[in-house]
C-alpha cells in the first residue's frame, strides 16, 4: 500500500510539473508584461545564486551536461528493450522514471531560461524613443554608419600591439575586462546592471568551430561560453554577447548589438577595435547587397584596409588545417546540421526569420546612431 501511495505521489508531481511548464509557456507567448516582470525580478535570482555556484568551476559545466543528455537519450531504447527481462525489469523501469524527471526538468529550465526571454520587450522597445523604433532608414544613412565603422576599424588597426607575424597581442585579463565592460554599460541600461560570472572557454572549441559558433549560452548551467580557437579579435565581443544573454537578452541581434556597445564603450583599445570589427561584416554586406551590381558605388565609399581584413578572420588558416585534419566529421556536414538545428530552434521560439535574425543588428545600429544625432551632423 505504501508503495502504491508513493507511486501516486510521483505521478502527481509529474502532472504538476508538466502543467506548470505548459502554463508558463502559454502565459509567456501571450503576455509581454509577464515576461518583462520575470526578467526584471526573477531571472536575476538564477544568475546570482545558481550562476555563482557554476561559475566557481573553471570548466564549462554546460558542455558536460550536453554530453550527459545525449547519453541519457541513447540509453532510453536500451532500457525499453531490457524492460522485457523479468530479472532486470525493475532497474530498467527505474531508469525510465529517472529519464522522465530529467526530461521534465529540461523542459522547465528551457522555459524559465529561454522561452520566456524570447517573448519579452526588445532592447529598442525598452531604451529607444518610439519614433526612432518605428523609423525607416535610407541608403545614405546605411552608408554613413558603414563608413563610420570602416573608418574606426582602419584607425584602430594601426594602434594594435602585434607579434612578429602581425598577430594582435593582448596582455590583460580579457574575461575580467568583458565583465567590466558589461557592468559599465549597465550604468546606462538598467537591465544590464548586476552580477556576471566569468566567461568560460569551450573544451570542444574545435567542434564548435566547425559549426562556425563563436560562443554558447548554456541555460542549464547559466554560463557564458566562448570558442577559444577563434582569432583573438573575436573574443571580446563574443564574451560580451554571451554575457548579455545572462541579463535576459536572448535574441542574437540584440546580443550582437550589446556586445558591440559594451566593447566600444570600454576603455581598452583592443575591445574598442573588436567592437567595431564585430559589426563590420553585417554593415558591409548589407550595403553591398543594397547597391546590387553597382560595384562602382560600392568602391566610391571608404575602403577597408588590408590589415583590417586580416584581423577580421574567424579562425586562422593554421587552425583550420589542424581542426579539419583531426575532425571525425567534415566541417561542411557539421555546419549544415548546426544551421538547421539553430534555425529550427529560433523559429520554434517565435523568431520567424530564424538565423537571418542575426543580421537585424544593422537596424539596431542605425537606430542607436540615430538616437545619438549621428545623421544630423
Amino acid at each position: 500500500m505504501m508503495k502504491n501511495l508513493s507511486r501516486k505521489k510521483r505521478v502527481w508531481v509529474y502532472i504538476i510539473l508538466v502543467v506548470l511548464v505548459l502554463v508558463l509557456n502559454v502565459v509567456a507567448w501571450n503576455s509581454t508584461a509577464f515576461c518583462d516582470f520575470y526578467i526584471k525580478n526573477i531571472f536575476p535570482i538564477w544568475v546570482n545564486t545558481y550562476g555563482r555556484v557554476t561559475g566557481m568551476f573553471p570548466v564549462s559545466l554546460g558542455e558536460y551536461m550536453l554530453v550527459a543528455g545525449v547519453v541519457c537519450v541513447c540509453l532510453v531504447p536500451v532500457a525499453l528493450l531490457l524492460g522485457v527481462l523479468r530479472r532486470i525489469r525493475r532497474y530498467a523501469l527505474g531508469y525510465l522514471r529517472f529519464f522522465a524527471w530529467v526530461l521534465i526538468s529540461v523542459c522547465l529550465v528551457m522555459t524559465l531560461n529561454c522561452t520566456i526571454l524570447y517573448h519579452a520587450s526588445t532592447f529598442s522597445e525598452q531604451y529607444l524613443p518610439e519614433e526612432i523604433a518605428e523609423r525607416e532608414y535610407t541608403m545614405e544613412q546605411l552608408i554613413a554608419v558603414r563608413n563610420h565603422v570602416v573608418s574606426k576599424c582602419n584607425a584602430y588597426s594601426e594602434l594594435m600591439e602585434r607579434d612578429e607575424e602581425g598577430n594582435i597581442i593582448y596582455q590583460g585579463d580579457m574575461k575580467a575586462e568583458a565583465i567590466k565592460a558589461m557592468q559599465n554599460l549597465g550604468k546606462t541600461y538598467a537591465q544590464l546592471d548586476g552580477y556576471y560570472p566569468r566567461p568560460k572557454p569551450l573544451a570542444a572549441s574545435d567542434f564548435f568551430s566547425q559549426q562556425y559558433m563563436t560562443g554558447y549560452y548554456f541555460p542549464f548551467s547559466m554560463e557564458a561560453n566562448y570558442n577559444d580557437v577563434m582569432y583573438i579579435m573575436n573574443l571580446p565581443a563574443t564574451m560580451c554577447h554571451e554575457l548579455a544573454h545572462l541579463r535576459g537578452y536572448i535574441f542574437e541581434d540584440e546580443a550582437n548589438f550589446i556586445g558591440f556597445l559594451a566593447c566600444i564603450k570600454s576603455e581598452d583599445v583592443v575591445f574598442q577595435y573588436a567592437g567595431y570589427l564585430s559589426v563590420l561584416n553585417y554593415l558591409d554586406n548589407d550595403f553591398y547587397k543594397a547597391v546590387g551590381r553597382d560595384s562602382e558605388k560600392y568602391f566610391e565609399q571608404e575602403g577597408i584596409l588590408t590589415q583590417v581584413s586580416v584581423d577580421n578572420v574567424y579562425v586562422t588558416q593554421d587552425e583550420w588545417d589542424r581542426i579539419n585534419g583531426k575532425a571525425l566529421i567534415d566541417t561542411e556536414t557539421v555546419d549544415e546540421v548546426s544551421d538547421t538545428f539553430t534555425d529550427t530552434t529560433l523559429k520554434v521560439n517565435g523568431v520567424e526569420d530564424g538565423m537571418l535574425s542575426y543580421n537585424r543588428v544593422v537596424r539596431l545600429l542605425l537606430q542607436w546612431y540615430d538616437s545619438r544625432g549621428f545623421f544630423e551632423e
